[in-house]
């Protein structure tokens, strides 16, 4: 005697498919626990379940031939434990999502889960100028164009500002201080991003203090970078913009400019018309992430953060 598995159950035969892909649907915007509580299940059947959904997820979308990738690393937990995610920018998904750090061995990983001839037809890779990545993109994926994203270059920019901040904040005393104190991410968001109050505290501060207004101004204006169609337009525009350093006493912002000189080759690639992709798409999968692990806080099954990741821009089933 041969007993058959009706196919409309699911994985754990004490529920459906079509339960699962409730349960599924309910765990993308709620915790385990509230799903659990609100469902009368077992905490880890609600979990079991909604692998299953996004397992489904991922098998419908089938695997990827991207042609133009962003890398990047996410803090998993403290102590400087990374794992990469690889996004697929043209269909704005996380396609991949592993490793052990931020090595070359864990970059390669991705090229090897891909494949030889997929990786061949890439042609742009988004980055920051971590070394390991640019370098295992190359050798892996040598027709892709290498491109710093503006957001990880404007980061740098904002520390310089802030260690102008601090050096301020050391030279002065007293009274002269006020101004400056509590004032950090005032001076590092951007105006249209402040309240009333925050932009009426940095007029004042901006007021109060000439190099850190200088600082703020040049930081401000180097946003203009990424607007010009031609390398050399946009090679002139920051020769003028590292020329008003000259007499301005700014370390950090020296630093900074020379870091930007030795990896102009990653950020002329954006004049190019073909290369205009949405860079923001993975400076806000940063920030879903960063929901999706306060969520999940205390998990420990990277497998089930994993599956989380990568479904997180993918439809419902």
């Amino acid at each position: 005697m041969r007993r058959e598995r009706p196919e409309f159950l699911a994985d754990n035969p004490l529920y459906t498919k079509r339960f699962a892909a409730f349960v599924g649907r309910r765990c993308r915007v709620s915790t385990i626990k509230d799903v659990a509580n609100e469902l009368k299940l077992d905490w880890h059947a609600v979990k079991e379940l909604d692998k299953q959904y996004m397992r489904a997820q991922l098998a419908r979308a089938g695997k990827p031939a991207p042609r133009v990738i962003g890398i990047d690393e996410i803090a998993i937990r403290k102590g400087h434990t990374y794992r990469i995610v690889v996004s697929d920018l043209e269909r704005r998904r996380p396609i991949w999502f592993g490793g052990s750090d931020r090595s070359e061995a864990s970059t390669a990983l991705f090229y090897d889960w891909l494949g030889r001839k997929k990786s061949q037809g890439i042609r742009l890779a988004v980055m920051d100028m971590w070394k390991p990545f640019r370098k295992v993109t190359a050798a892996r994926a040598p027709k892709a164009a290498i491109l710093f994203d503006k957001f990880h270059v404007m980061r740098h920019l904002g520390e310089a500002l802030d260690a102008v901040r601090k050096s301020e904040y050391a030279r002065l005393c007293g009274r002269q201080r006020r101004y400056i104190k509590g004032q950090k991410y005032t001076l590092l968001s951007r105006r249209e991003n402040l309240s009333l109050d925050g932009r009426q505290a940095l007029k004042a501060l901006l007021k109060a203090n000439r190099r850190l207004n200088v600082a703020y101004v040049l930081k401000e204006s180097f946003g203009q970078l990424w607007d010009y169609k031609r390398e050399a337009w946009a090679r002139r525009f920051f020769d003028n913009w590292r020329a008003g350093l000259r007499w301005q006493r700014l370390k950090s912002y020296q630093k900074f400019a020379a870091m930007i000189d030795r990896h102009w080759d990653g950020i002329a690639v954006y004049c190019r018309s073909e290369n205009k992709v949405s860079l923001g798409f993975v400076e806000g999968l940063n920030g879903k992430i960063r929901v999706l692990q306060r969520r999940a806080y205390g998990l420990r099954d990277e497998d089930y953060l994993r599956l989380k990741i990568l479904t997180c821009m993918l439809p419902e089933l």
